[in-house]
């Protein structure tokens, strides 16, 4: 356990900024999951239309450091290379 002041209020610093980026990285889980849904219903209008929605959270989201902004790229490269697939397969 810490001693000293500044230990104690890194360590309450760190709780709140945990918490808060589970927070930013659950609402991307969620948004690529709704797009994915979409995208197996077959549903490409709304599939892109979720695509936005998650290019807007991991933009979000890599502004923040929260995740790397190479690794916010490469999920969107993904996700957009799937609605590609579903567009004219």
């Amino acid at each position: 356990m810490a001693h000293t002041k500044s230990a104690k209020k890194r360590i309450r610093q760190n709780i709140k900024r945990r918490l808060r980026n589970r927070r930013r990285k659950e609402a991307i889980k969620q948004a690529i999951r709704e797009f994915k849904k979409a995208l197996a219903e077959k549903q490409t209008d709304l599939a892109a239309e979720r695509l936005k929605e998650v290019y807007k959270r991991l933009d979000k989201v890599a502004a923040k450091n929260t995740i790397h902004k190479n690794a916010a790229a490469r999920k969107k490269s993904r996700l957009a290379k799937q609605l590609n697939k579903a567009l004219t397969g």
